[in-house]
Formats: C-alpha cells, sequence, structure tokens
C-alpha cells in the first residue's frame, strides 16, 4: 500500500476495485496497449503526476501507465469528481499515491495539486491545466527536469494556448483533446450521455415535452443537444461563433440569444468553457422553477455570485440541488454546485469513449518521452497516425472490418495526372 496519500475511507478499496474492473471491460484499446507496455516497458523511469478525475476509467490509465514501467501520483481535477472508493483502491492495491477526496474544499484542492507536483514529475498530465499553471506559477525549478504535460480537455487547451501565446509555457504540452479520437467521441458522446445521466439522476426530472437550452455547440455542447433530443425535449441552442450557430439550425436546432432562450426554458446547461455564460441578466428572466447546470470543466459558467445577489432564501430539496429563491418569489435550481454534473451526481463519461481518450493520454506521454528535446515550447497535436492506430484498435474490438485501398486508388490519390 501507498504510503503517502490523502482519500477518505480505505475501507472502501475492495469496492473501488470491483468498479475499475466492470470499467476495464469496455475498455480494450488500453488493454492492448497495456499488454504492450508490459512487454516493452517504454515508460521505465519515468515519474508522472496526474490531476484528473478520479474515476474507474482513470484508474485504468493509471494501471497502464505503471504497466509500462512509470511512477505515478495522481491528484483530482475537480472537487466534486473523484470516486472515493476507486482512489482507496488505487492506494491500497496499485500501492499508488492519490490526492483526491470527494467535496474536498479549495484548500484542500490546491493541497493536492502541491503534494503531485512534490513528487518532481518528468511529465504533468492534466485535465484543465491546474498542474501546469501550478508549475510556472509556484514550481517554476521543476522545468529543467519536464519533458512536457498533456492535456486531456478544451478548456486547459484554451488556457494553454493562453500561455503559450503570452510566452510563459516554458515546455512542450501535447493537447490530446485535440485528437479526432479524444475529442470526436469522448467529448460528443461521452459528454451528451453522462450530462443527461448527472441531470436526471440529480432531479429525477422528465425531459420529454421540456425546453432544454444548451449554451454552445462545439463539440461537447452538440453531444448535450443531440441526447436531449432524443430524450424529446425540445432543444435551443445559444451561440456566440456564426458558423457554429448556422451548423446548429441546419441540424435542427432553434437558435437564439441566452436572455431570449432563458425564457421559455425548464432546463439550462452549459459546456462552452467560457465564463458569466449564464450571467445575472439571464437569472432575472429565467421562468420560475429553470433547473440550471454546467457540463464545462470548470464552476465559472454560471455566474453564482449573480444569483445569489438576487436571491433571498436557499434550500437544498435534493442531494445535488441547490434551489434559490428570489426576490420576487422565482426558484432557481442549481444542480452540483455548478460544477460538472455529469461527475458531481453521475460517474462521468462512459468508459467505451474514455478507452480511446486515454489511449491517447498513455501514447502521448511515450511521445514526449521517444521525442525529448525535439518539441518546441508549446502546445502539439498527436500525429495522425497515432489516432488512425487508436481507431483501428478500436474497431478491431468491436468486430468491424473496413475497406483497403488497392494499390491503383493509392496511385489515383496521390496523382494529379488523371481526370476526366
Amino acid at each position: 500500500m501507498a504510503t503517502n496519500y490523502d482519500v477518505k475511507d480505505l475501507g472502501l478499496a475492495e469496492q473501488g476495485r470491483k468498479r475499475i474492473d466492470w470499467a476495464e471491460t469496455e475498455m480494450p484499446v488500453l488493454r492492448l496497449l497495456r499488454e504492450r507496455f508490459i512487454r516493452e516497458q517504454p515508460l521505465r523511469g519515468l515519474r508522472i503526476a496526474a490531476c484528473l478525475h478520479v474515476t474507474a476509467e482513470t484508474a485504468n490509465l493509471m494501471r497502464t501507465l505503471a504497466a509500462g514501467g512509470a511512477d505515478v501520483v495522481l491528484a483530482a481535477s475537480n472537487p466534486l469528481s473523484t470516486q472515493d472508493d476507486v482512489a482507496a483502491s488505487l492506494v491500497h492495491h496499485e500501492e499508488m499515491p492519490v490526492y483526491a477526496i470527494k467535496g474536498e474544499d479549495n484548500e484542500t484542492y490546491y493541497r493536492h495539486l502541491m503534494a503531485a507536483l512534490d513528487f518532481n514529475p518528468h511529465i504533468t498530465m492534466d485535465d484543465g491545466a491546474d498542474l501546469v499553471s501550478g508549475v510556472l506559477k509556484q514550481r517554476a525549478d521543476l522545468i529543467p527536469a519536464m519533458l512536457g504535460s498533456t492535456e486531456e480537455t478544451t478548456t486547459g487547451v484554451i488556457r494553454l494556448k493562453a500561455m503559450a501565446a503570452d510566452g510563459v509555457l516554458k515546455f512542450p504540452v501535447i493537447a490530446v483533446n485535440d485528437s479526432d479520437t479524444k475529442h470526436l467521441f469522448d467529448n460528443r458522446y461521452g459528454t451528451g450521455q453522462s450530462t443527461i445521466d448527472g441531470i436526471i439522476r440529480a432531479t429525477n426530472v422528465l425531459l420529454a415535452g421540456k425546453t432544454f437550452v444548451v449554451g454552445g455547440y462545439g463539440y461537447c455542447s452538440r453531444g448535450i443537444a443531440e441526447r436531449a433530443r432524443g430524450m424529446g425535449a425540445l432543444v435551443i441552442v445559444t451561440e456566440i461563433d456564426p458558423v457554429r450557430a448556422l451548423e446548429a439550425a441546419m441540424d435542427g436546432f432553434r437558435v437564439m440569444p441566452m436572455v431570449d432562450a432563458v425564457r421559455q426554458a425548464d432546463f439550462v446547461v452549459t459546456a462552452t468553457g467560457d465564463k458569466a455564460v449564464i450571467d445575472g441578466e439571464d437569472f432575472a428572466a429565467m421562468k420560475d422553477g429553470c433547473i440550471v447546470a454546467n457540463s464545462g470543466h470548470f464552476n465559472v459558467e454560471i455566474d453564482i455570485p449573480a444569483l445569489e445577489a438576487l436571491t433571498v432564501d436557499r434550500r437544498q430539496p435534493r442531494a445535488f440541488v441547490d434551489q434559490y429563491i428570489l426576490r420576487d418569489g422565482r426558484r432557481i435550481n442549481l444542480l452540483g454546485e455548478g460544477r460538472l454534473i455529469n461527475l458531481a451526481s453521475a460517474e462521468g463519461h462512459p468508459s467505451a469513449v474514455m478507452d480511446m481518450s486515454f489511449a491517447n493520454q498513455a501514447l502521448a506521454s511515450e511521445y514526449l518521452l521517444t521525442h525529448k528535446g525535439q518539441l518546441s515550447h508549446g502546445v502539439h497535436a498527436l500525429p495522425r497516425a497515432v489516432d488512425r492506430e487508436i481507431a483501428a484498435l478500436k474497431l478491431r474490438a468491436m468486430g468491424i472490418t473496413i475497406d483497403v485501398l488497392t494499390t491503383e486508388q493509392e496511385k489515383y490519390l496521390s496523382s494529379w495526372e488523371e481526370g476526366t
């Protein structure tokens, strides 16, 4: 058992191991990578500090990195996203230092991040760029020994690109989120299903026939919109990008400004990566009983201070539901404290999509090592060949075969001379 850790209860370890093993059955690509990692030991000697949602799927990534020879420490990337039994199992069964407790306060959260950085990592693995931010702001002494970092989510990539633009990013970062086998599947299908799951678990309110507003139309938001429509909701999309707004309209969704949409909304969900997507003006326009949730990484998408300024009373009718009573008597129901509702009240993305996302993370760590000294400071994507490898492995695991180009077809596609 690991000696350095901070988890809720080691007595939950057996329950956690069952959850981890169950998730593994839906993660065949990661299993195949683990088999290679065990043989080849490509990460031997590497110290990896990970700041990720501590879920059963993440545990299988940690097992894979350790199987490849890495020494790994794990901290939570969100105060409400930890599965305490999984954290306990990693400490007890995998002898891995873990710093994560569901419901931890901000002080504990940042103390846990610093504990992970005290591991003196060669690679940091982020979901939201908090470890990278911690290195740059507080632990610059770690930079000379670092090979780089990997980033899991859209919000983190946005922050990292801002760091690079300001010239403060002092090592290469692999934007795992930008890989097709990550954002096309994890963001769209994973966020779509898990967000609806979280909302239903928190409220048990029927979606069919309700008006459901989705903030944004990136891959996460469109996944939510598609799944809400599939549950029978009438979906409205809000956007600031004219191209994405046009996509949403042509996909059959109504599109309008947030302040107009909330007047009709029974549900409002954000997933944009920006702050104050729902602000005081929107709360002032909402109808009584509106349910508000966020599926973006940080809890800034909903302007909670603005909501509190309009509030005269607050109740908690259900777990993960805070009901704000406004001065005029209207009730606004905020889910999961404005944090990621798919992890606050549910279990996060299904294992089958995290299989590809975490295969990207494992291969990104290997890529940073094999390209040591060759990558510039800044944000990089994994090569297209890695995407294709992961997709091919996933198809094979699903029992799906596809066509292969003939030599003549390959020649035609690479030539300009043939035509009509």
